[in-house]
């Protein structure tokens, strides 16, 4: 999935192996699942900026749900890529997040569709 511009220094399986291993490695970005075990994504970005923790994130989530991406956007986080079209999301995000732009899957809906369609999900804290 990924080009040989990138190299993978890590992978973890957890929220909290997350946070040790980014302070260890000191990523210049990670892909973090949102909903992974031990903490969420959010709570994970939440740690990982009190912790003063330069890497920039990249959200990857089978939820398309804009309060989502919102929440991302607020936390700090760079990116927020479905699974559903990582294989031609990531590599763009990736060189977003390295330039210190915001990038999100272009078949993600706007807000204003998503509030006709469906009320808004709570988002993990």
């Amino acid at each position: 999935m990924l080009t040989p511009e990138f190299e993978i220094v890590g992978r973890v399986s957890d929220g909290l192996s997350l946070i040790s291993e980014a302070h260890r490695l000191s990523p210049d970005v990670m892909v973090v699942d949102l909903f992974m075990p031990g903490l969420s994504g959010i709570e994970v970005a939440r740690e990982l900026k009190k912790r003063h923790n330069p890497g920039s994130i990249i959200f990857l989530s089978v939820d398309d749900d804009a309060s989502f991406v919102e929440a991302a956007q607020a936390i700090g986080a760079k990116g927020y890529v479905l699974t559903s079209s990582a294989d031609r999301d990531l590599v763009p995000a990736i060189r977003e997040a390295l330039q210190g732009r915001f990038y999100h899957s272009p078949s993600l809906k706007c807000q204003e569709q998503q509030e006709e369609e469906q009320p808004r999900r709570t988002i993990p804290k």
